[in-house]
């Protein structure tokens, strides 16, 4: 069997051998059980009475081993009866067999999570915790955390003072990784002040002298975590640092595999805390027989690290490591230079000196990296080592590297006024030019463009060979593009082409590579694990249903606010993105070919155009100062819609003589409370007889701002359905899942199961007929089946889709009358008031209310996730059942779905 041969064969004779007092023998009779139950299920059944009977021996060993192997199982019907043995395996007397029975719990979780629930195994679990034995303690834990990895909102450890205090005593005395399970749970815990947070940490401190470096890194995690409460004052704060850094460099004295792990993790944390290690930089000199991978992560710290008090030790040591054999560790070498330079500006002219007594050595590749490290140099310091240029100029010939040739040529062109023969420099490389990499040819273009505004007459020729080249010879498109605007800006306005080739440039930034500060505190707590050596947060590299919880250090309460509330950026004031345009099938192309790239005669408002592309446009053509500009006396042509007969306007929309605009717009009715958003009943998406004995029902809707596909899954088949996943064609508003399906257990035989899915409208779009129409793929382990669904538009309102008063007047004119489209609703019994209310729930906004002759008119608006606005007036009579609405909208296409979402509200 373990050789790879299938005995299952074998499995009635072998499942005779259980009754056996031989524990050796009932190990391997066991193991063999694990191996062949999923495969054999209704024979592993004639095995339950044995494990049953094997959960009551006197001998604790059995005892733990029949329960361990019961749950190592997975088969459906063998873990009905796996219940009450585990139950008193868990109040067991003898502590290892409880320890095996906590892990057993979470491992039956994994296989019916509900049967957990129901048997009260979570709070058994969770009274363990309080348990005389640390290794019980350290289990329960272990399953507790894994049950609630699988279930983040759970609150399953309920960590509080008192049962932190249980942890840090079983701490002392549970083995190794027992140990790492308990600092991995106080790492979740949030102290309630800094006392509590210093009490904690020097409990902790202890675990930093253990032998094994995965308990160092857990107890380190946990230090940084709760040093980010202690006030940088109090003297412990100071200790801690100190106390710190001997474990880090311990770690360095291991193995090569588990220096280059402990060295990711220092990275880490010498980003969040240098000070830690400010004294310690000797032990993160290379050693000639490091392996690559750690040379070059020492590397890395030593930048990190270095500082004006050690810069001369770092130098002295990086221009040594330039002379080495290792081709891309001497490349690295060099950069380190020019990075010490960029970030402790007194050894910049040191750092600088060093480079070029490299360039000296006419080593090829350490002359390239030399070139691209004094560019940046440049770029921080400007104006100050610009006479090393001459030295730069002689190895011209020697650069064979796309970088290099590029950083060269950007030299050349930024200092062109210094050079003398800058013109044959650039010439010289323009002879290869269709044979060079992007980068060069976009430098070139770049710098000789430069080189003709410094000095024009001398240069017309080149500038017009180097124009020709990019834009009529090349494939490449970022190339041509940049060609055309140089080309343009040159041809209509040099000054200006002055103004943004020449401008000023930023200073480059010391630390370039720095991890962003959110993501570094989401690595600082998971420290240890797998994220703080990729340097990547799980979610990026743990697949499957799994939900992943975001962590973050206690100390960054306010950041978390802003992060948390996305509305606080549009309050802010931060632009909304242009509204977008749901292209046709067949036009996508045609569009963009009919781009007019050629400069606006005028600078008045676009004319409006017909169609779906108005979607794209500004929703108010000049902006909303030229619209209400005509409607006070200014442009005559936008007081009656571009030109447009006054009909444009409804007769509504006339103001009395008296009145004017306030009159007009006269809330006096009130619009009372809205009620919630209007989600039709569930349809039959997908029936069993289509899908294998998969059914699916559903309904959309939209709740708290967020889009959810919201279905049940039933299998009506005979076997259980497991690894679902979901997936959307493209559509006309670009609908996507924001998330993976979360069916979280296998769906049984006659089982059903409830699924929310979020949605998002950032996938690709196309024009379906009709508009809204959905065509979705589902995936599970017995095939993939497809079905179409029609979605309410209404869902793909937005919550800011009330428009202003006078926006609202000036785009309802503005908007031809050919796109106003009329319908009728029939049978319905509100007041023009519960109409509104009930219409606000799903985001159709009333900006107004007039009465004419008994007759309600309420002006609506409502607002499409793709930017489209729709304008309403919806008018209502007392005696008469049935409304009449009229839409407009720049995309008539979308008005019928509108109508149709106006009467779902309205008669449900």
């Amino acid at each position: 069997m373990t050789v790879g041969k299938d005995v299952s064969a074998l499995f009635p004779d072998v499942v005779n051998c259980m009754q056996t007092d031989n524990l050796e023998l009932k190990k391997l009779v066991y193991l063999y059980l694990m191996n062949y139950a999923k495969s054999q299920p209704d024979m592993a059944i004639m095995a339950v009475n044995t494990f049953v009977k094997d959960c009551e021996d006197p001998n604790p060993l059995i005892r733990a081993l029949a329960v361990r192997t019961m749950g190592c199982i997975r088969v459906d019907k063998i873990t009905e009866y796996l219940c009450e043995p585990l139950r008193k395996c868990l109040k067991d007397e003898d502590p290892y067999v409880r320890k095996t029975a906590a892990v057993c719990v979470a491992k039956l979780h994994d296989i019916n999570a509900q049967l957990v629930e129901d048997q009260g195994f979570l709070d058994t679990l969770k009274d363990l915790i309080s348990d005389s034995n640390p290794m019980v303690v350290a289990n329960a834990v272990a399953a507790l955390s894994e049950i609630a990895e699988s279930h983040p909102n759970s609150n399953l450890l309920d960590l509080n003072p008192q049962t932190i205090n249980k942890l840090l005593t079983a701490l002392n005395e549970c083995t190794e990784w027992g140990q790492i399970f308990i600092l991995d749970c106080l790492a979740n815990y949030t102290p309630r002040d800094d006392r509590e947070s210093q009490s904690i940490c020097e409990r902790v401190t202890p675990r930093l002298s253990h032998a094994n470096s995965a308990v160092v890194l857990s107890a380190v995690k946990v230090l940084m975590k709760f040093m980010e409460m202690l006030p940088k004052d109090l003297d412990y704060y100071g200790t801690l640092l100190k106390k710190l850094a001997p474990p880090l460099v311990t770690l360095l004295s291991a193995e090569p595999e588990l220096q280059y792990v402990a060295l990711r993790n220092i990275n880490l944390i010498v980003q969040r805390r240098p000070e830690i290690l400010k004294h310690e930089m000797k032990v993160f000199f290379v050693k000639y027989n490091d392996p690559i991978y750690v040379k070059l992560e020492k590397l890395d710290i030593m930048i990190r690290l270095a500082s004006q008090a050690n810069i001369a030790q770092v130098l002295a040591e990086l221009k040594e490591y330039a002379t080495e054999v290792d081709v891309d560790f001497v490349r690295k070498a060099v950069r380190a230079i020019g990075r010490c330079a960029i970030k402790v500006e007194q050894s910049a002219e040191r750092c600088v000196s060093t480079l070029l007594d490299l360039i000296q050595t006419k080593v090829n590749y350490v002359v390239q990296e030399a070139i691209v490290v004094i560019k940046d140099i440049f770029r921080k310091y400007p104006n100050k080592y610009e006479s090393v240029i001459a030295t730069l100029c002689e190895n011209l010939d020697s650069l064979d590297e796309p970088e290099a040739r590029a950083a060269m040529i950007w030299i050349v062109g930024e200092y062109a006024e210094r050079i003398d023969n800058a013109d044959e420099l650039l010439e010289s490389f323009l002879e290869g030019f269709h044979d060079e990499s992007t980068q060069v040819q976009l430098q070139l273009l770049t710098a000789i463009v430069k080189l003709f505004l410094k000095k024009p007459t001398e240069t017309q020729e080149l500038v017009q060979q180097v124009l020709s080249l990019a834009t009529q010879d090349s494939d490449n498109p970022d190339l041509r593009d940049r060609g055309y605007i140089y080309w343009r800006l040159l041809s209509t306005d040099p000054v200006a082409a002055k103004e943004v080739v020449l401008a000023e440039k930023p200073l480059i930034s010391e630390e370039t590579d720095l991890i962003e500060p959110t993501l570094l505190e989401e690595l600082i707590c998971h420290i240890g694990t797998l994220a703080s050596v990729y340097h990547k947060p799980p979610s990026a590299f743990v697949e499957g249903s799994r939900g992943v919880q975001h962590k973050r250090l206690p100390g960054s309460a306010g950041s978390r606010e802003s992060v948390e509330s996305p509305d606080t950026n549009s309050a802010a004031g931060v632009p909304e993105a242009p509204p977008a345009v749901i292209p046709s099938q067949g036009d996508l192309l045609g569009d963009l070919l009919n781009l007019d790239l050629t400069p606006p005669a005028t600078t008045g408002p676009p004319p409006a155009s017909s169609g779906m592309q108005m979607g794209a446009m500004d929703l108010l053509g000049g902006g909303l100062d030229s619209l209400l500009g005509g409607d006070l006396g200014g442009n005559p042509a936008m007081a009656t819609g571009f030109g447009a007969p006054p009909a444009t306007v409804p007769t509504s929309f006339t103001p009395p003589v008296s009145g004017g605009l306030d009159d007009l717009f006269d809330l006096g009715g009130g619009d009372g409370l809205p009620m919630g958003a209007y989600i039709p009943p569930k349809a039959l998406w997908l029936p069993a007889m289509k899908a294998k004995g998969l059914e699916i029902s559903g309904t959309f809707g939209r709740r708290a701002g967020v889009i959810q596909m919201e279905m049940t899954l039933t299998n009506k088949a005979m076997s259980v359905m497991t690894d679902f996943a979901i997936q959307f064609n493209r559509n006309s508003f670009g609908l996507a899942p924001a998330g993976p399906l979360q069916v979280l257990t296998p769906l049984s035989p006659n089982q059903s199961i409830e699924v929310a899915l979020p949605l998002n409208t950032v996938g690709p779009v196309m024009k379906m007929e009709p508009l809204n129409n959905l065509q979705v793929a589902v995936k599970n382990n017995i095939d993939v089946f497809y079905f179409s669904c029609q979605y309410p538009i209404s869902m793909l309102f937005m919550e800011d889709g009330k428009m202003e008063r006078q926006v609202f007047l000036a785009t309802w004119k503005d908007i031809p009358n050919d796109n106003e489209s009329q319908f009728q609703i029939k049978d319905c019994h509100f007041n023009s008031d519960a109409a509104s209310n009930k219409l606000q729930g799903s985001n159709i906004f009333t900006i107004a209310k007039r009465t004419v002759e008994g007759q309600d008119m309420l002006y609506q608006s409502m607002k499409l996730t793709n930017g489209i606005w729709v304008l309403a007036e919806l008018r209502v009579q007392a005696v008469n059942p049935n409304y009449t609405v009229s839409l407009k909208c720049r995309a008539p296409e979308v008005s019928q779905c509108v109508f149709q979402s106006y009467e779902a509200v309205l008669k449900n």
